[in-house]
Protein backbone atom coordinates (compact mmCIF):
# COMPACT_ATOMS: atom_id res chain seq x y z
CA UNK A 1 0.00 0.00 0.00
CA UNK A 2 1.15 3.66 -1.13
CA UNK A 3 0.02 6.62 0.72
CA UNK A 4 1.04 9.62 -1.16
CA UNK A 5 -0.67 13.24 -1.72
CA UNK A 6 -3.74 13.84 -4.00
CA UNK A 7 -3.21 14.30 -7.87
CA UNK A 8 -5.25 16.27 -10.25
CA UNK A 9 -6.08 13.27 -12.19
CA UNK A 10 -7.38 11.88 -8.60
CA UNK A 11 -10.41 13.81 -9.13
CA UNK A 12 -13.13 12.07 -10.18
CA UNK A 13 -12.58 8.94 -8.07
CA UNK A 14 -12.25 11.77 -5.22
CA UNK A 15 -16.07 13.18 -6.03
CA UNK A 16 -17.24 9.57 -6.38
CA UNK A 17 -15.52 8.38 -3.11
CA UNK A 18 -16.70 11.59 -1.11
CA UNK A 19 -19.91 11.01 -2.39
CA UNK A 20 -20.05 7.26 -0.86
CA UNK A 21 -18.19 8.54 2.34
CA UNK A 22 -21.12 11.30 2.75
CA UNK A 23 -23.72 8.64 1.92
CA UNK A 24 -22.74 6.21 4.83
CA UNK A 25 -23.12 5.92 7.98
CA UNK A 26 -20.34 6.99 8.91
CA UNK A 27 -21.33 10.65 9.00
CA UNK A 28 -24.38 12.06 10.53
CA UNK A 29 -25.43 13.83 6.93
CA UNK A 30 -24.66 14.61 3.87
CA UNK A 31 -23.09 17.69 2.08
CA UNK A 32 -23.45 19.31 -1.00
CA UNK A 33 -21.52 18.12 -3.42
CA UNK A 34 -20.22 21.90 -4.37
CA UNK A 35 -18.42 21.23 -0.99
CA UNK A 36 -16.48 18.27 -2.67
CA UNK A 37 -15.29 20.27 -5.60
CA UNK A 38 -14.36 23.24 -3.07
CA UNK A 39 -11.94 21.21 -1.48
CA UNK A 40 -10.48 19.32 -4.35
CA UNK A 41 -9.71 22.87 -5.15
CA UNK A 42 -8.08 24.27 -2.30
CA UNK A 43 -6.00 20.62 -2.34
CA UNK A 44 -4.61 21.88 -5.67
CA UNK A 45 -3.79 24.66 -4.27
CA UNK A 46 -1.39 23.51 -1.77
CA UNK A 47 -3.25 24.71 0.76
CA UNK A 48 -0.78 24.99 4.07
CA UNK A 49 -4.45 24.38 6.28
CA UNK A 50 -5.50 20.64 3.94
CA UNK A 51 -3.61 17.59 2.73
CA UNK A 52 -5.19 14.57 1.43
CA UNK A 53 -3.28 11.08 1.25
CA UNK A 54 -4.63 8.71 -1.06
CA UNK A 55 -4.20 5.00 -0.52
CA UNK A 56 -3.28 3.42 -3.26
CA UNK A 57 -2.72 -0.17 -4.51
CA UNK A 58 -0.46 -0.09 -7.86
CA UNK A 59 -2.82 1.93 -9.85
CA UNK A 60 -5.56 1.08 -7.95
CA UNK A 61 -7.23 4.00 -5.68
CA UNK A 62 -8.38 2.01 -2.54
CA UNK A 63 -9.20 5.05 -0.22
CA UNK A 64 -7.98 8.35 1.17
CA UNK A 65 -7.80 10.57 4.09
CA UNK A 66 -8.44 14.27 4.31
CA UNK A 67 -6.27 16.43 6.68
CA UNK A 68 -6.79 19.45 8.42
CA UNK A 69 -3.29 21.48 9.92
CA UNK A 70 -4.26 23.98 12.46
CA UNK A 71 -2.12 24.87 15.33
CA UNK A 72 -3.85 24.17 19.13
CA UNK A 73 -2.41 26.02 22.40
CA UNK A 74 -4.53 23.11 24.52
CA UNK A 75 -2.23 20.32 22.86
CA UNK A 76 0.65 22.91 22.82
CA UNK A 77 1.17 22.46 18.79
CA UNK A 78 0.75 21.94 15.60
CA UNK A 79 -2.60 18.94 15.05
CA UNK A 80 -3.62 17.06 12.35
CA UNK A 81 -7.13 16.88 12.19
CA UNK A 82 -8.22 13.83 10.41
CA UNK A 83 -11.41 15.02 8.82
CA UNK A 84 -11.92 12.24 6.91
CA UNK A 85 -10.93 8.59 6.53
CA UNK A 86 -12.47 6.63 3.91
CA UNK A 87 -11.90 2.74 2.47
CA UNK A 88 -13.18 1.43 -0.01
CA UNK A 89 -15.68 -1.36 0.77
CA UNK A 90 -13.42 -4.43 -0.88
CA UNK A 91 -10.42 -3.24 0.90
CA UNK A 92 -11.71 -2.83 4.21
CA UNK A 93 -10.27 -5.41 7.17
CA UNK A 94 -6.81 -5.70 5.33
CA UNK A 95 -5.15 -3.70 7.11
CA UNK A 96 -5.06 -0.42 5.72
CA UNK A 97 -5.91 1.77 8.46
CA UNK A 98 -3.60 0.59 10.80
CA UNK A 99 -0.83 1.07 7.93
CA UNK A 100 -2.52 4.72 7.16
CA UNK A 101 -1.91 5.81 11.11
CA UNK A 102 1.71 4.37 10.72
CA UNK A 103 2.55 6.36 7.86
CA UNK A 104 0.91 9.40 9.58
CA UNK A 105 2.76 8.69 12.71
CA UNK A 106 5.71 9.19 10.70
CA UNK A 107 5.11 11.78 7.94
CA UNK A 108 3.84 14.47 10.89
CA UNK A 109 6.57 13.90 13.08
CA UNK A 110 6.54 16.55 15.98
CA UNK A 111 3.01 17.53 15.45
CA UNK A 112 1.38 17.67 19.02
CA UNK A 113 -1.63 16.22 18.28
CA UNK A 114 -3.75 13.81 15.81
CA UNK A 115 -7.14 13.99 16.46
CA UNK A 116 -10.34 12.95 14.76
CA UNK A 117 -14.01 12.69 15.06
CA UNK A 118 -16.35 9.87 15.01
CA UNK A 119 -20.39 9.10 15.08
CA UNK A 120 -20.58 7.30 18.40
CA UNK A 121 -22.69 4.21 16.82
CA UNK A 122 -19.40 3.39 14.52
CA UNK A 123 -17.94 0.72 16.45
CA UNK A 124 -15.75 -0.62 14.19
CA UNK A 125 -14.30 2.56 13.75
CA UNK A 126 -13.39 3.10 16.73
CA UNK A 127 -11.62 -0.53 17.77
CA UNK A 128 -9.33 0.50 14.99
CA UNK A 129 -8.63 3.91 16.41
CA UNK A 130 -7.96 2.56 20.00
CA UNK A 131 -6.05 0.10 18.69
CA UNK A 132 -3.76 2.75 16.92
CA UNK A 133 -4.00 4.54 20.22
CA UNK A 134 -6.62 7.50 20.11
CA UNK A 135 -8.60 8.36 22.92
CA UNK A 136 -12.11 9.69 23.97
CA UNK A 137 -11.02 13.37 24.31
CA UNK A 138 -14.58 14.39 26.50
CA UNK A 139 -15.80 17.30 24.66
CA UNK A 140 -19.13 17.88 23.35
CA UNK A 141 -18.71 19.49 20.11
CA UNK A 142 -20.70 22.37 18.83
CA UNK A 143 -20.64 24.45 15.89
CA UNK A 144 -22.29 27.15 14.23
CA UNK A 145 -22.63 27.62 10.17
CA UNK A 146 -22.43 30.64 8.40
Amino acid sequence: MIFEKIRREDHDEFIAMENEFYHSSAVLHSIPEENFERTFGLLMASSPFADCIVFRDGDTICGYALLALTYSNEAGGTVVWIEEIYVKPQYRGKGIGGAFFEYIDNEYKGVARTRLEICPDNIKAAELYKRNGFTELGYLQMYKDN
